[in-house]
């Protein structure tokens, strides 16, 4: 008897204009101690496989056919108080969202505890004692102290091992993993992905992984399956799926991963994508509003120069200065960024990534050393109205496009927005122009200006966060984690386009990534960093063939490795 077995699975949403059906006639097993593994891009019903598991779907979201059974029980027909006792005591769920599966408003000891207390009965002791010892495990340090601390205190890959903790607290039978490492660096991914084999090993639990990571999949799952429009095309074992795919779907996706062995000009278009992130075939960037900013820095061999930055920041306040404390977030960094190349940041969470970003726009103010901008020094600068010139030529692509873009604005008002801020059109007709230009140019069309962020996918809105980017025609493009969130086959789109407008612009850029072989295939040269400190800059090719530091190759040996069980004519 399989510990999970769903048959002829039907999710439907119904609508005013007739039902969206989410998952179609999906039948798939569980046994205890095994790791299935489900692919596919965004949309394909991955998540809605989980939901529908596990009791959430959210209304008016119906299981319209088939069945559920856990360990040999229906639960799909369950009433809801039944469903409410399954959920955290046989069924643990890993949310994707680390910020919307904490309460801000409650430490982390408290949802711990409480979540403990609810299921097993242990008393407020053992409750704390079992909780600290979970944070330990999923690798949080000095989980004693952290413990006490709200979400908001933890960093984003933190945040995600204590969802983790919070997932595993009653011992569940089955866990139900979803995008559980897409905010973890590779050193911090490595650690919960030994944990979670682990817990199925030494407990004999299920676990359904979801995730658009294929070398996690190499790496975790015993088998495989493939998910297109809500349906399963192809499954198997993992060596099978991935080492020798029968279906093209499933071969477009595997070539869309990102290599870590060579640099490769493009990534494949994915079979059956209709909605490309690219150029337009007739994009004349001697016409396009964008071109008349392409020439910027021309004699200037580098744009940007740090020298010796340091951020610090206050971790305990007191009017007595020794038992003040402090966090040293970036020490003494020094490097430069050279006109027209794309310079990548790497390290593990915390490392100081992206406080070097904000140091650079201005968010942050730096506690030592310079920051020189060609040949202005923005740390000498006095005054927001003396650093606006520079910070229009400066702009961030952030990691989160569901948080970064304002939900009751329309996109045609989100992409206007920096231009009349910086009064960059002189009539609101000329704005709207221009708005409708930067959305041909990111693949979504005017069409796209009058529609509310919410009516888009996580890839297409971060295309609109690269069209806002791009609407104060910056020199300098800050790329902070852009592709995380996103499945593979729209992150090589993204790529792509990027790619596409970093050539055609003579774009500068910084792009920031946990992602090794994301940072192999975009950036020129590298930088690794680790506790606020540069330790090693290098050719990309160098860098990944010969690191000089210790610590870089152990990054590099960290990296989940889809071509272990790829044939060599799949690898090539």
């Amino acid at each position: 008897m399989s510990l999970l077995d769903v048959r002829g699975l039907q999710v439907e949403f119904p609508s005013r204009r007739g039902h969206v059906v989410a998952v179609r006639d999906l039948t798939i097993t569980v046994e205890p101690g095994e790791i299935l593994g489900i692919v596919g891009e965004s949309g394909a019903g991955k998540s809605t496989i989980g939901n529908a598991v596990v009791g959430l779907l959210e209304p008016p979201g119906r299981v319209s056919g088939g069945e559920i059974r856990l360990q040999g029980e229906r639960i799909d027909n369950l009433p809801d108080a039944l469903k409410r006792a399954l959920r955290g005591r046989k069924i643990g769920m890993i949310f994707q969202d680390p910020l919307t599966s904490l309460d801000p408003l409650r430490t982390i000891e408290r949802q711990l505890v409480d979540t403990i207390d609810y299921h097993l009965k242990l008393g407020e002791e053992a409750a704390v004692a079992r909780a600290v010892g979970l944070l330990d495990a999923v690798g949080i340090p000095d989980p004693a102290v952290r413990i006490k601390q709200y979400p908001h205190q933890f960093s984003g890959g933190m945040r995600q091992r204590a969802v983790i903790a919070l997932a595993l607290c009653a011992d569940p039978e089955l866990v139900i993993a979803d995008e559980p490492t897409t905010a973890l660096d590779v050193s911090v991914q490595a650690q919960i992905l030994d944990l979670m084999k682990g817990l199925c090993w030494d407990r004999q639990v299920g676990m359904i992984l979801i995730t658009h990571d294929m070398g996690v999949i190499a790496e975790m799952a015993d088998r495989v399956a493939v998910m297109y429009r809500g349906r399963v095309v192809e499954t198997g074992t993992t060596a099978q799926v991935l080492g020798a795919p029968a279906h093209d779907y499933t071969r477009s996706l595997i070539s869309a991963v990102p290599r870590p062995d060579v640099k490769v000009p493009r990534f494949p278009r994915v079979t059956y994508i209709e909605d490309a992130a690219e150029l337009p075939e007739d994009f004349d960037l001697s016409t396009h509003w964008l071109g008349q900013a392409r020439n910027f820095g021309a004699g200037h061999a580098e744009l940007v120069r740090l020298e010796d930055a340091s951020m610090r920041f206050t971790t305990t306040r007191s009017m007595w200065k020794s038992r003040r404390r402090y966090l040293d977030a970036v020490d003494r960094v020094s490097f430069e960024i050279r006109n027209g190349e794309v310079f990548g940041l790497v390290g593990e969470s915390g490392s100081g990534k992206s406080t070097v970003a904000r140091m650079i726009t201005g968010i942050y103010r730096p506690t030592g050393g310079r920051i020189r901008f060609g040949d202005t020094e923005l740390t000498a600068l006095q005054s927001r109205a003396a650093a606006a010139p520079y910070r229009r030529q400066m702009q961030m692509v952030f990691q989160d496009p569901f948080s970064s873009l304002n939900g009751r604005m329309r996109v045609r008002d989100i992409v206007a927005e920096p231009i009349h801020f910086h009064k960059l059109a002189p009539t609101r007709a000329e704005a709207a122009r221009i708005v409708d230009q930067l959305l041909d140019v990111v693949g979504l069309g005017a069409q796209a200006a009058q529609r509310f962020p919410h009516e888009f996918s996580g890839g297409q809105r971060q295309r609109i966060s690269i069209a806002r980017a791009l609407a104060t025609r910056p020199r300098f493009l800050i790329c902070d984690e852009p592709t995380s969130a996103l499945d593979v086959s729209i992150q090589a789109q993204i790529l792509n386009l990027l790619k596409d407008l970093q050539q055609e612009l003579n774009l500068t850029m910084l792009f920031i990534s946990h992602d090794l072989p994301v940072i192999r295939q975009m950036c020129d040269r590298v930088g690794v960093m680790r506790h606020g400190k540069l330790l090693e800059v290098a050719a990309t090719d160098a860098l990944f063939e010969k690191p000089k530091h210790a610590y870089t190759r152990h990054l590099l040996s960290l990296m989940p490795k889809l071509e272990r069980i790829m044939q060599p004519k799949m690898a090539e």
